[in-house]
C-alpha cells in the first residue's frame, strides 16, 4: 500500500494530525477536495516553516478521491462549524463520507475526528459509508469515534502526550482505532461506544465555555466594585482542590465552539429543551466585545478625548496568542463596533502582516512601540511572547489590557 492513513480534510484538525503521523513513521496523506483549503502560512494550522518540513518527511497531498482506497486507516476531520442557528453544519462530513465510501476497500478503519452530536457517527456517518460502499459497519470495516484535542500554540501538550478517547461502533472498532492512536500517543482511552467519545468532546468544549463565560461575569462585577479580578484569580489558584483558573478576555474565539445538543439539525428534531447553561455562556462571551468598547469609550473620556476621531492601536487580532489563526477571535468584532464610532483604528500582529475589517484594510503598525506613543488609546488583545509588555506600557499614552498580562498597575485591566 502506498499509504498507512489518510487524513480527509486539511484545515486546523487534519494538518497537525497529518504532522504528528508523520513525525510517528507513519505513511501518510492528505486528501482535500479544494486545494486552497489546505493552504498554510497566514491563519493556517502551519506556519511555511512546518510545511516545508512536513512534506520534506514524505507526506503528501492528494485531489484524487482514489487514493483513500489504498490506505489501511482514513480519518476524518472535515469542518463543522456553527450556522446562523447554532447548529452544527454536517456537511463537510456528508461529503468526506461519500467520497470515501466510493473507494472504501474491506479491512480499513475509519475514524471521525471532526466535532459532532452524540449519535453523529452511528446514525449519520454510517449509513452514508455503507450505501457508498456496499460494505458493513463492525463487520467489513471498523468505524469509531476519537475527539480531536489539538491545542495550538501549546508547547507542553502535543499528540504525543494528550491522551485519545476512542469509542468504536464494536469491541473490535474501538481495538483497531486504539491500535493506531497508540503509534501517536502515549495513552489510548477506551470509551464505551461511539456516542460516549462523541459527548465527551461536548463536555471537554463546553466545559471550557462555561468556565471562561464566569470569569467573565466576574470581570464586569469586580470592576464594578474596584475589585483586582486578576489578584482574585492568583490567590483562588493557590487552593489544591476544587477549582481550576480560567481567565477572562476580550470575548472567545477558535474553532471550538460552545455546542448545545437541543440543536440536532441532521436528524430534523429538537429534544425539547436547552442546555441552560451552555446558552447562558454563549450569551456572556459573546457581550465581551461590547464591554471592551465600553471600557475603551470610558477611558477615552476619562482622559478628555472621545471615540470618534481618536487614534487606537489594537495588539494581538488572532484568537490565541503566539499562533496566526483568527477564527472566531474578537478583535474583528472590537475593530467593527471602532470603526462604526468614528476611531482611527491601527493594529499590530506579528503574525498577521495584513487584516480587512468591513471590507477595509487597517494599517499595520511597522514600529510597535511609537505607534503605542503616539495612540491615544492602546488595547492589547493578544499578548504574544513577542511583546514587551513592560516596554509598551511605559510608552503607550492609555492602556487597556484585556488580558492581565502587564504587571500590576501598569495598565488599566479588563
Amino acid at each position: 500500500m502506498p499509504a498507512d492513513l489518510a487524513v480527509i480534510g486539511l484545515g486546523h484538525l487534519g494538518l497537525p494530525l497529518a504532522q504528528a503521523a508523520t513525525a510517528a513513521g507513519i505513511s501518510t496523506i492528505g486528501y482535500d477536495p479544494d486545494p486552497p483549503a489546505a493552504s498554510c502560512g497566514a491563519g493556517g494550522p502551519l506556519s511555511a516553516t512546518e510545511l516545508r518540513r512536513l512534506l520534506s518527511a514524505g507526506f503528501r497531498t492528494t485531489t484524487e478521491p482514489a487514493a483513500l482506497g489504498k490506505v489501511r486507516t482514513a480519518v476524518i476531520c472535515a469542518p463543522t462549524p456553527l450556522g446562523e442557528d447554532r447548529a452544527l453544519d454536517l456537511t463537510a462530513i456528508a461529503d468526506a463520507a461519500r467520497t470515501l465510501a466510493a473507494h472504501l476497500r474491506p479491512h480499513t478503519t475509519v475514524i471521525l475526528e471532526s466535532t459532532a452530536y452524540p449519535g453523529t457517527t452511528e446514525e449519520f456517518l454510517r449509513p452514508l459509508l455503507e450505501s457508498g460502499s456496499g460494505l458493513t459497519a463492525g463487520r467489513d470495516f471498523h468505524l469509531a469515534y476519537s475527539p480531536a484535542r489539538h491545542d495550538p500554540g501549546n508547547r507542553t501538550h502535543g499528540h504525543a502526550n494528550t491522551p485519545r478517547v476512542i469509542g468504536g461502533l464494536t469491541p473490535a472498532c474501538t481495538e483497531a482505532a486504539a491500535a493506531f492512536y497508540s503509534r501517536l500517543t502515549d495513552k489510548v482511552v477506551r470509551a464505551r461506544g461511539p456516542r460516549e467519545a462523541e459527548t465527551a468532546k461536548l463536555l471537554e468544549t463546553n466545559y471550557r465555555h462555561i468556565n471562561i463565560a464566569l470569569m467573565n461575569e466576574m470581570a464586569v462585577f469586580c470592576h464594578d466594585i474596584g475589585v483586582d479580578l486578576w489578584d482574585v484569580i492568583r490567590c483562588a489558584e493557590t487552593k489544591p482542590f476544587g477549582f481550576q483558573a480560567f481567565r477572562p478576555g476580550p470575548g472567545v474565539g477558535g474553532h471550538a465552539a460552545p455546542i448545545d445538543p437541543n440543536y440536532l439539525a441532521y436528524k430534523g428534531r429538537s429534544l425539547g429543551y436547552p442546555l441552560r447553561m451552555v446558552e447562558l455562556a454563549q450569551e456572556v462571551n459573546g457581550r465581551m466585545p461590547r464591554y471592551v468598547i465600553q471600557r475603551c469609550a470610558t477611558l477615552l473620556n476619562e482622559h478628555g478625548k472621545s471615540a470618534r476621531g481618536a487614534r487606537i492601536l489594537l495588539l494581538g487580532v488572532t484568537y490565541k496568542p503566539d499562533i496566526a489563526d483568527q477564527e472566531g477571535a474578537p478583535a474583528h468584532e472590537i475593530a467593527s463596533r471602532l470603526m462604526e464610532l468614528g476611531a482611527h483604528l491601527t493594529y499590530h500582529d506579528p503574525y498577521v502582516p495584513q487584516w480587512n475589517v468591513l471590507d477595509r484594510p487597517v494599517p499595520r503598525a511597522d514600529s510597535l512601540y511609537e505607534a503605542a506613543a503616539a495612540a491615544d488609546l492602546t488595547v492589547l488583545l493578544q499578548p504574544h511572547r513577542t511583546y514587551d509588555l513592560q516596554g509598551l506600557s511605559v510608552k503607550a499614552q492609555l492602556l487597556l489590557d484585556t488580558r492581565g498580562a502587564t504587571p500590576t498597575g501598569a495598565a488599566y485591566r479588563l
